[in-house]
């Protein structure tokens, strides 16, 4: 899978999301919206856990350099 933005991983996520909800997925198509569901999900979270990680060391590096 190329890397696709968080923006557009989530954007995908909603629609499948209202696909499944929707229940007109016949099942072989909500097992493959579910799975790249997950495969997206995941992706987000470890962009929000490396995002959190960089946050949380720009925050570091001012508490390093003040006063």
């Amino acid at each position: 899978m190329s890397e696709v933005t968080f923006e557009d991983a989530q954007r995908e996520l909603e629609t499948i999301v209202q696909r499944l909800e929707s229940g007109e997925a016949g099942l072989d198509e909500a097992i493959t919206l579910w799975e790249r569901g997950e495969e997206l999900y995941r992706d987000c979270s470890e962009k929000l856990d490396a995002a959190d990680g960089r946050i949380e060391e720009l925050a570091r590096r001012v508490e390093a350099v003040k006063p």
